[in-house]
């Protein structure tokens, strides 16, 4: 889904070149040459995001970020250099090359939107979205997983469907304390988090009891049919089984804050390294703390209401890091625009230079946007339970992140001053 960005990229500067007049074999040339630097900037910056996932992430965090990684780095290969041998092939041997068609040719061309002036309600609608979100989180607060909390926790599977009220109950018996039990995908197959001594993480015996006790509570419940032993039920109806102790669950809280600081200010300093200019940081980060908040207050608002599991735990964090990363991707190539409108345009208004780079990049924008989203939506769909939460983040993240792109960002950065010359108010 992220992949295609850079295709899309080089696709988009090659129709420009087209619609500007020049020949296919120069406009292949020179649409890949313009369109370098955004795709250059918009893939460091998601690997430097994967960079710190891999540092402070463990287990499946650090094995997708890795995954991250390696897909970046592989996908700016094929797109770069891959593609471009196919094309000269293909031009080589004088064969047409099309890079679109009569309903797209010239869509989302000759646009003229004020987006900074429509900023000003954009501001209106981010701030309410983000003060509700910040009461929720005060007062309803966050479904925290168990990598947060601490615990041990049981996804069990049944042969008929079972309601996990009464799971919580029969299992009370056993545990002294009622266990946190939820619906985990299908009807028949439940989620079950205890404290049941956690203090004792260390103690096998300990974790063996509260095994057995899991084991005891559904057979005196009736939840398992008749004649199954402990065996079988630890090898064909619990589907998995992990334990959290509250030391680790601390360090994974801190750890997942330092990354989140970490990755924003990664995400500034590149900025600012890259376009010389403090405007161009400041207004990309200010965006992403935007999207970051959204998001963490649409999951305090929607966790008691949606039918799947909206803990927050690592896999979360990493989906708020690529949140992140996607969000700067969108951001630099608009940025990547505004710089060049800059210096082809010095005589004209800045206002006027930002609104024109900004309408230039709706079609790259609506296209990378569409075909990621897509893809989000197959995961979401057809990916299971376990991932569903992570997928609605990275689903709310793309919408939140383009359009804090156009409506934040940019705007932020002309509000600070970007591209204001000298004596100019």
């Amino acid at each position: 889904g992220m992949a295609v960005d850079a295709n899309v990229l080089i696709n988009e500067r090659i129709r420009e070149e087209i619609r500007s007049g020049k020949m296919i074999k120069s406009a292949v040339a020179d649409g890949y040459k313009n369109a370098y630097s955004a795709i250059l900037d918009s893939n460091i910056t998601t690997i430097l995001i994967g960079i710190v996932l891999a540092y402070f992430g463990v287990g499946p965090v650090r094995g997708f970020a890795t995954t991250l990684i390696i897909g970046i780095l592989t996908s700016l290969f094929t797109a770069i250099f891959i593609t471009r041998i196919i094309f000269t092939k293909m031009l080589d041997k004088d064969r047409k090359i099309t890079v679109g068609n009569k309903l797209t040719n010239n869509a989302f061309t000759n646009l003229h939107f004020d987006f900074l002036k429509g900023s000003k309600i954009a501001f209106i609608i981010s701030g309410t979205l983000i003060v509700v979100g910040i009461i929720s989180l005060c007062t309803l607060g966050l479904k925290q997983g168990i990598d947060f909390t601490g615990g041990r926790n049981y996804v069990v599977k049944f042969e008929n469907n079972v309601e996990p009220e009464q799971i919580a109950v029969a299992l009370e018996g056993v545990y002294g304390d009622r266990p946190v039990v939820k619906t985990f995908g299908d009807a028949n197959q439940v989620k079950i988090t205890t404290q049941y001594k956690i203090d004792q993480i260390k103690d096998k015996a300990a974790g063996e009891e509260a095994d057995n006790l899991l084991y005891t509570g559904l057979k005196n419940g009736k939840f398992l049919p008749e004649g199954v032993d402990e065996q079988t039920f630890f090898e064909q109806y619990r589907q998995t089984s992990q334990v959290v102790g509250p030391t680790v669950a601390d360090d994974i809280k801190t750890k997942s804050s330092v990354a989140i600081l970490l990755g924003l200010v990664v995400m500034f300093l590149y900025i600012l390294l890259r376009f010389r200019k403090w405007q161009y940081s400041l207004g990309a980060t200010i965006a992403l703390i935007h999207d970051v908040l959204i998001t963490l207050g649409l999951f305090s608002l929607l966790y008691a209401v949606m039918p799947f599991n909206m803990e927050i735990d690592q896999a979360f964090i990493a989906a708020i890091l690529t949140i992140v990363g996607y969000s700067i991707n969108d951001t630099v190539v608009i940025f990547d625009r505004i710089r060049e409108y800059t210096g082809l345009y010095p005589n004209r208004d800045r206002k006027s230079v930002i609104n024109s780079a900004v309408n230039s990049t709706v079609g790259r924008t609506i296209n990378t946007s569409m075909t990621t989203l897509v893809v989000l939506l197959a995961i979401f769909i057809f990916g299971g339970e376990s991932i569903r939460g992570f997928c609605f983040a990275l689903l709310i993240g793309v919408i939140v992140g383009t359009y804090s792109s156009i409506f934040i960002a940019s705007p932020m950065a002309y509000l600070f001053g970007v591209g204001k010359k000298k004596g100019e108010e």
